[in-house]
C-alpha cells in the first residue's frame, strides 16, 4: 500500500496489487495511517510523488 498525501490536502492510500487504485481516502494522514496499522501494514521509509503513479 502507498499513502500519499495530494494537493488538495486529502490522504489516500493506493494498492500497487491493484494497478495503484484508491483503497482508502481521507481529510488527514493521521486517520489514513490509522488504517494501515490497524490492518497490521508495515510503514516503510521513503518519498514518492503521487504524479509517478497517475
Amino acid at each position: 500500500m502507498v499513502l500519499l498525501s495530494a494537493t488538495d490536502r486529502r490522504c489516500r492510500i493506493y494498492n500497487p496489487a491493484e494497478n495503484y487504485r484508491v483503497i482508502f481516502e481521507s481529510d488527514n494522514y493521521d486517520d489514513a495511517q490509522f488504517w494501515l496499522l490497524e490492518d497490521e501494514y508495515e510503514l516503510l521509509e521513503g518519498r514518492l510523488n503521487a504524479s509517478e503513479l497517475i
